[in-house]
């Protein structure tokens, strides 16, 4: 179900006004449904259970008597009670005087941040033959917080009942939030919020609420559709009372605000609520935090990503805004999709982050890579957004429906597999060693080298996202470029913990490999994360690493995969990251690195095989490419022991196929 704010558990009513104006006298006919003829100083507190009222809240009546209580009980009465009636004898003016000189100074005095709702009550009404109404009218005016007035009689029963009824209206159902009495119209607040789910419902994005819009609306808030008789008939109110109130037979959003002013005027406040809360309001039309942040346990060591239903709303959102259908949003198109929002999820630099298209907008490649990455590294930012989107009323449910908690990475560790679909990678490397350069091609393929070189390369430590291939299954890589301030100084935690390790050197600087070689030694010899040494710069020429084992010797030693080579300018720049994801998503398993590699040489290689080069020169190739992946060592022990293998399952092929031909023959 959607997580709504829930109504206030219990309302609690008090009664106050001078002595002798019959406030026990109205608590006490409630009660017993008749006029008592002895009525004691002070009633006793009363319960009237939730099944008995009209709106199922269980609500407490509070008397007040001057005569057996202090000014200091009569200010912490007020203090706890929800809503304050105001009793006056309709035949004392006295009393009615007291309204604005004593009794709403006293209740302001003792609710000095919120207002405490108010109603007034004249009793007595059997007594004379005239109304107090229009006189009260003008109070009402004066104190926003008066909700309504009534008139009634204890003697005679009359408008007993509705009195507590519009007592506990006045607390779950307020005017004074959704409307002015003074201007006549909603208040702005209201406007506001109308106006967002409008937006929400609108869901071809015409300005309009069709026939069908209509019906999902009356459905999502009322658990029931419009009859086609009453769609009618709102229309005809419509047209009566505004020019533009429909438009090509459709509401528009003008007449959608009426409607609801209507309502109101009308005394059907509840209306207004119901579908306010609905949308995620509460009574001082915020958006609830419960609303906004529904709770979802995430255990160690488990991220989260979003789920089948999550991708599809937001695919379905997309798609709606991107009006000119070019997979990409224009600041037009992306300032009406986050409307409904205080402000946009994203600031202004998300085209650093994620891939945009050739005008610098972001595409829906970028704009599902920006909701992964929000979703991995701050989830209670993803619910806040999907809330004020509207998923929990598409839905019909929370938030938690959009994410799913992945199993915790011990379990993938022991499979050699991750069930995950967004991997983050840490880059690591000194300062010039063109790890920023290596993030920022992760997602502007669409620029050449030189652009990629030229663009500023100083700044905060930054993430950049894309999506990478993984043996046919699509996978987002979070690229974050750890900031090296001093190599001297140690990395934190949360600067090592990732799901794959990108060590970077420059191949033209001698000084630059000793740095990474620390890194891994210190932080990831003894680690279970995948880690990949990538030489950058490979266009410059390489030279000798001032350290003690070169980069090759270095991965051969601790048992990594050599060195992968990137230039900005090489062809095959993506390379790296595939390998990268297919590392992170098959972690401990160096077999599956080269088998789902999309580029590797094994493929190459069977490539080539196909083509039936000459024996001597694929022999060679064979050797060479899996030498190149750090499979096979230069130790002739090895050679020898993998010949007599390759001998002995060549032999008995031979033998079972001798076997076989010969079972044949007879």
């Amino acid at each position: 179900m959607v997580v709504k704010s829930p109504l206030k558990r219990t309302v609690r009513i008090l009664l106050v006004g001078d002595s002798g104006v019959g406030k026990t006298s109205l608590i006490l006919s409630l009660v017993s449904e008749e006029f008592p003829e002895n009525v004691p100083a002070k009633a006793e507190e009363i319960t009237i259970p939730a099944d008995v009222t009209p709106e199922q809240v269980p609500t407490n009546i509070v008397d007040y008597s001057a005569a057996e209580q202090s000014e200091a009980e009569l200010n912490e009465q007020i203090k706890r009670a929800s809503v304050v009636c105001i009793i006056y004898a309709v035949d004392d003016d006295e009393s009615i005087d007291r309204i604005t000189s004593h009794w709403m100074p006293l209740i302001r005095q003792n609710h000095p941040d919120t207002p405490c709702p108010v109603v007034l009550v004249g009793n007595k009404i059997d007594l004379v033959d005239y109304s107090t109404i229009d006189g009260i009218f003008e109070i009402m005016e004066e104190y926003s917080e008066i909700e309504t007035c009534i008139e009634c009689s204890a003697k005679t029963l009359k408008n007993i009942s509705e009195m507590f009824y519009y007592a506990q209206k006045a607390v779950l159902h307020p005017t004074a939030p959704i409307y002015s009495v003074e201007k006549a119209d909603l208040t702005e607040a209201c406007k506001k919020a109308l106006v967002r789910i409008f937006k929400i419902c609108d869901v071809d994005s015409d300005g309009l609420l069709n026939d069908i819009e209509l019906n999902n609306f009356q459905s999502r808030c009322f658990n029931a559709p419009l009859q086609p008789q009453v769609l009618d008939d709102v229309k005809a109110v419509l047209r009566k009372n505004l020019d533009d109130g429909v438009s090509h037979n459709c509401v528009t959003l003008k007449g959608f605000l009426y409607l609801h002013s209507l309502f109101i005027q009308r005394g059907r406040n509840e209306t207004t609520w119901t579908v306010l809360r609905k949308f995620g309001y509460n009574d001082n039309l915020n958006m609830s935090k419960d609303y906004l942040f529904p709770s979802l346990k995430v255990p160690s060591g488990s991220t989260t990503e979003l789920s089948h239903k999550g991708h599809h709303f937001l695919t379905h959102l997309f798609d709606r805004f991107d009006k000119d259908q070019d997979r990409a949003l224009s600041p037009t198109e992306f300032e009406e999709m986050f409307s409904t929002c205080p402000t946009p999820p994203w600031g202004p630099d998300v085209g650093a982050m994620v891939p945009t298209n050739e005008k610098g907008w972001i595409t829906y490649q970028g704009y599902m890579c920006q909701w992964a990455l929000m979703t991995l590294v701050d989830l209670p930012r993803t619910f806040e957004y999907l809330g004020y989107l509207g998923y929990n009323v598409y839905e019909n449910e929370s938030q938690t429906t959009a994410v799913q908690v992945t199993r915790e990475k011990k379990l993938d560790l022991a499979k050699k597999q991750s069930s995950r679909n967004v991997y983050q990678c840490h880059v690591i490397g000194p300062s010039g060693s063109g790890k920023s350069t290596l993030c920022r091609c992760f997602i502007k393929t669409h620029l050449d080298g030189k652009s990629l070189l030229s663009e500023n390369t100083t700044g905060t430590p930054t993430c950049t996202v894309n999506t990478v291939q993984v043996y046919g299954q699509e996978k987002i890589l979070v690229l974050r470029d750890i900031n090296v301030r001093n190599v001297s100084d140690p990395l934190l935690p949360h600067e090592v913990h990732c799901d794959v390790a990108c060590l970077t050197y420059d191949v033209n600087n001698p000084k630059s490999f000793e740095y990474i070689a620390r890194i891994y030694i210190k932080y990831f010899a003894e680690s279970k994360i995948p880690v990949l040494i990538v030489a950058c710069k490979d266009d410059l020429e390489e030279v000798r690493q001032e350290y003690l084992l070169q980069p090759a010797n270095f991965c051969q030693k601790y048992k990594i995969l050599p060195p992968q080579k990137f230039s900005v300018r090489g062809h095959h720049k993506r390379d790296v990251f595939v390998k990268l994801a297919t590392m992170a998503a098959f972690p401990r398993f160096q077999a599956a690195w080269i088998l789902f590699y999309k580029h590797s040489p094994l493929r190459r290689m069977v490539h080539m095989l196909l083509l039936r080069p000459q024996p001597t020169e694929w022999l060679n190739i064979f050797y060479r490419n899996f030498r190149d992946f750090g499979v096979i060592v230069n130790d002739t022990t090895v050679w020898w022991k993998a010949g007599l293998s390759l001998a002995a399952v060549t032999a008995l092929g031979l033998l079972v196929a001798r076997v076989l031909h010969t079972d044949k023959i007879r």
